[in-house]
């Protein structure tokens, strides 16, 4: 007998523990509690090292598509960056070595530009701040950070204190906090040129 399986990802639907905390168990649902209750049925773990993210970290939807996808674990680009990170790896990048030894040149500097948070979904901190310990230690004599702070993947409020994370890091060494701007300017996907020419004013001028 021909039989056929549909898979339907509903983004943003989870289980969780605390009903009066979770909308979705606070909202009237027949559909799916019919489902539930008359169907063999499973949960699924969608972070951390269950879905190729380091321990503890925050999932997304295009992780859980990607897993549920291939039916594994996907190791995602946050852990093989950590990875590289930890192994020397990076700093052994070829691509890497040669804007390092440009940089070094008379009259060149060295630009990072990027979301800071620890959201771990465009970006990490700890990537950058490892990327100008990079740099410090192969003797570029002036490197300068853009950040794009972020308000969507983490608490809109906690771009001060990330700020003032890459300010301790940095110190009074080779590289510098040159700019600040939010991620709804330097990184909108909506193609809206009133809100990218801020940061692109802000970083050209």
């Amino acid at each position: 007998m021909n039989r056929k399986v549909l898979l339907i990802i509903l983004d943003g639907w989870g289980l969780g523990p605390k009903p009066e905390a979770d909308a979705i168990r606070q909202a009237h649902t027949p559909v799916f509690d019919a489902l539930w209750a008359d169907f063999p049925h499973a949960t699924l773990v969608t972070y951390g090292e269950a879905v190729g993210l380091p321990e503890g970290q925050m999932g997304n939807s295009e992780v859980g598509h990607m897993n549920i996808g291939a039916g594994r674990v996907v190791y995602q680009e946050l852990a093989r960056i950590n990875k590289a990170i930890r192994e020397g790896e990076l700093a052994r990048n070829p691509v890497l070595q040669e804007a390092l030894a440009l940089a070094k040149e008379p009259g060149r500097k060295l630009h990072f530009l990027g979301l800071v948070s620890d959201g771990g979904v465009h970006s990490h901190i700890n990537h950058l701040l490892a990327l100008t310990d990079i740099a410090r230690d192969a003797g570029v004599p002036r490197a300068y950070v853009h950040a794009f702070t972020d308000g969507r993947d983490t608490d809109p409020k906690s771009g001060k204190g990330f700020i003032e994370q890459v300010l301790d890091h940095l110190g009074d060494g080779p590289v510098q906090l040159a700019s600040v701007v939010g991620r709804y300017y330097a990184m909108d996907r909506d193609k809206r040129w009133e809100r990218t020419r801020v940061a692109y004013d802000l970083l050209v001028h």
